[in-house]
Parts: C-alpha cells; sequence; structure tokens
C-alpha cells in the first residue's frame, strides 16, 4: 500500500477504513474495558497507600493515572452503549426501512412536529454514527488534556517544594525573589494559555496578539506535550459537532465526579469515618478488620478489638513527622544529608550505625498508656501488609482485668500530628482471659 497521504489510492483506503472503522472501535472498546476494570484495584490501593505516606509526587502520579482511568472508562463505556444502539438501528432499518408517518395515522398537529424533530431514520442512524466517531476519538483527546493539566500542577508543586525545603534558597532572599518571579511568570503564562483555550483559538485570531502570543504558544506546546495531539485538537476546532460534544462531556465529568463524593449521613452524632476516641472504635485501628485491599493503617493498630492473649501487640505507622521530631529531640541522629525521599543508590552505611540511637529516642517521646498505665516499650523497625514501614512492640497485660480498656499512645505536645492535647491516636479495645 502507497503510504503518501497525497495519493488518490492513500485517500481511497481512508475513505474504506472509516467505514468500516465501527468494528474496530468496538474491539478496541471491549478489550480496553475489560483491561481497565481489571487495573481499577491495583491502581486504586497504589493510590491510597502514596497518600497514606505522604508521598505527594507519586500520589499526584497516582491522581494523574486515575484520572486517565476513568476518562477513558467513562467514555468507552458510553461509546459502547452508543454503538450498540447504532447496531439496533441499522438492523431495525433492514427489517423497518423508513419511518413511514402516514402509517402513523397520526394528527397533522404531531406529524409536522415529528417530521421536523426526528425527521428520517436515515438521520438518526447518520447522527449515532457520528457521535460513535467522535466521542471514540475524543477519549484520548481528553487524556492529553488532563496529562497537560497535571504537568502544569507538577511544576509548580517542584518549585514550590524546592523552595521550602531548600534551606540554601530560603535563607538567599535574592534567589528566593527571583524564584518567585519566575513561579508567577509561569502560572500568568499558563493563564493566558487556558484563556485561548476556551475562546478556542481566539489569541490567535488578532494580528498583533498573535505574533506576541506565539513564542508562548510555542513553548506550553512542549511543556504540556500538545505537539503530541495538536493535529487531533485542530480537527475538533473546525467540526461544530465535535466541538459541541467536547465542551458538553467536560462539565459531564465534573457533575460525575461531585455525584461520587456524595454520601448518605445516617445520624446527627454518630459517623463511621471519624477519628477513634473513647466511644468510636476506627475499624483502622484493627488488623483483623483490614480484610480489604483499600484498608490502611491511618496512625496506629492492635491485632484486634478483643485480645484474649496475656500480651498485645502495638503497631504504630511511620510517618515523616516522627522522624522530624526524633531529630529535633536528639540532634546527633540528625544526618548530615537527608537522604529522605528518591532513592539514587546514596550509601547510607554511616546512619545504619545509629540505628539503636534512633530507636531510643522514638521509645522515649512515643509512650503508651492504658488506662492510667504507662508501659515500657521496646521498638524494632518492620512493615504491615502493605509493606509500609512502622514502629512494633509488645506490651505485657497478663496482670490487666477484664473488660474495656483505652490505649493511647503519647506524642510530644508539640507534634502537628497529635489529635487530642498530647494523645496521637486513641484505640480502645476489649480483654478477656482464654
Amino acid at each position: 500500500m502507497n503510504n503518501d497521504y497525497r495519493s488518490p489510492a492513500f485517500k481511497k483506503w481512508l475513505d474504506k477504513l472509516q467505514q468500516e472503522s465501527w468494528q474496530l472501535e468496538l474491539i478496541i472498546s471491549g478489550f480496553a474495558i475489560y483491561a481497565l476494570i481489571l487495573a481499577y484495584d491495583p491502581i486504586n490501593v497504589a493510590s491510597l497507600k502514596a497518600k497514606e505516606m505522604d508521598l505527594d509526587f507519586l500520589d499526584l502520579l497516582w491522581k494523574i493515572i486515575g484520572s486517565i482511568w476513568s476518562i477513558l472508562t467513562f467514555n468507552l463505556i458510553l461509546h459502547v452503549i452508543f454503538r450498540g444502539l447504532w447496531i439496533g438501528a441499522v438492523g431495525l432499518r433492514y427489517v423497518s426501512g423508513d419511518i413511514d408517518y402516514k402509517t402513523l395515522n397520526y394528527t397533522d398537529k404531531f406529524t409536522f412536529y415529528l417530521k421536523k424533530k426526528i425527521g428520517s431514520f436515515d438521520k438518526y442512524i447518520g447522527e449515532l454514527e457520528k457521535y460513535c466517531s467522535i466521542l471514540f476519538a475524543i477519549s484520548f483527546l481528553l487524556i492529553f488534556y488532563v496529562l497537560a493539566f497535571f504537568i502544569f500542577l507538577f511544576v509548580i508543586l517542584s518549585v514550590s517544594y524546592f523552595l521550602i525545603d531548600n534551606s540554601h534558597i530560603s535563607e538567599n532572599i535574592w534567589a528566593l525573589v527571583l524564584f518567585s518571579i519566575t513561579l508567577c511568570i509561569y502560572i500568568f503564562l499558563s493563564f493566558v494559555v487556558f484563556i485561548d483555550f476556551i475562546g478556542q483559538g481566539i489569541l490567535k485570531k488578532n494580528k498583533l496578539i498573535a505574533k506576541m502570543y506565539f513564542p508562548i504558544y510555542w513553548l506550553f506546546s512542549y511543556l504540556t506535550l500538545s505537539f503530541l495531539y495538536r493535529p487531533l485538537v485542530y480537527n475538533f476546532l473546525d467540526n461544530k459537532f465535535g466541538k459541541k460534544l467536547m465542551f458538553v462531556l467536560i462539565p459531564l465529568y465534573l457533575i460525575v465526579s461531585l455525584l461520587d463524593n456524595i454520601n448518605f449521613k445516617q445520624s446527627n452524632y454518630l459517623n463511621d469515618n471519624q477519628v477513634s476516641w473513647e466511644s468510636y472504635s476506627n475499624p483502622r485501628n484493627y488488623d483483623d478488620l483490614l480484610s480489604k485491599n483499600e484498608d490502611f493503617i491511618q496512625i496506629a493498630s492492635i491485632p484486634s478489638k478483643v485480645i484474649n492473649t496475656s500480651y498485645l501487640k502495638v503497631f504504630i505507622l511511620y510517618k515523616e513527622e516522627i522522624e522530624d521530631q526524633i531529630f529535633k529531640t536528639n540532634k546527633s541522629v540528625k544526618p548530615e544529608i537527608d537522604l529522605r525521599g528518591i532513592d539514587f543508590g546514596i550509601d547510607n552505611s554511616e546512619n545504619h550505625k545509629k540505628e539503636s540511637e534512633y530507636l531510643d529516642t522514638f521509645s522515649k517521646i512515643y509512650s503508651i498508656k492504658i488506662d492510667t498505665l504507662q508501659f515500657s516499650t521496646e521498638y524494632t523497625v518492620t512493615t504491615d501488609k502493605h509493606k509500609r514501614l512502622g514502629f512494633e512492640t509488645y506490651l505485657n497485660i497478663r496482670n490487666l482485668p477484664e473488660g474495656k480498656h483505652i490505649l493511647r499512645i503519647l506524642a510530644p505536645p508539640n507534634d502537628s500530628t497529635r489529635v487530642k492535647n498530647d494523645t496521637l491516636v486513641t484505640i480502645p479495645f476489649w480483654h478477656f482471659k482464654d
């Protein structure tokens, strides 16, 4: 086959292909929907894990993937429904032909109205065909729009974190001002590009404005990867039907997202998602209730609500704030180079020498009480079922009376993660001896 797009043979091949493309669309949509359904749980778990571990950049990455998953799934299911309706309409036309308004024997008023609004059955089939073809193509275009938005967000967050976490920059007023001005210019230029996008190329229509806008357009075409999908965009913009559908779908996504976040409130006082306290036992604090992959320990956990053994295992989830507090309390364990973040294989053998001192400091500043009785603790480092780091200890509760008890993990009073006063978490449980 001749691949020269200017040749008549190539154009003839494309014309033939576009008439039969519905078969390819259905095959791709079917396989894609199946694959997307299988991918839902792993994506959801990975996103929740990144969020619970306060890994902001990884959380942003999984949000991008989650958004792409939602758009593809919604659009492809919608496409299959419309394409199925189209196939049904084509089959009905083979059996019944066009709509015979005379056979319906309606009054002139209704016959005139239906002919005006519905017209011929072939027109209906043609409209369905347009919806199906454009909906399939627009699915992938919207994915690139999502990527462009998250790239914009990623640049802002990266620069912001760099300014906040880099002490050398924050102490140098001129460097701080320079980075801040650069960030403001970037946001302003992004807003200009967004205005052009919403206005469907409004800044490209005036000769003087277009001349000033072109360098911005050229720069952001690479920053947002729009050079990859630009032909699709302009093909939609010169088609009124496709343009309308694209701007109808975007608000529809927002409405679906809002509906997805609506919950039913059962009580004015009782809430199944509140922080654990003396009269509420949050399931996320008990290992045996974390039955689903989406269930994550929030702060700490014990094996069960009912403890029949003479000992109690307590697991405290590692948080970045915990390590910051340890460094603040014991400056001797603070490394010269903070290796937290992406691991580039930097040797940290010197840090291993101070692990015992690190754990000793943790056990001093994070203590455990059951009711009014304080327990001495020795911690080891371990991971939960989601491979998240944490601190584990075992308490001797042999002499604890039977009945309900309240376990409290006490954090430093100035710790930002405390829930009430100096209490990091409160976990009610019942102790009954075998």
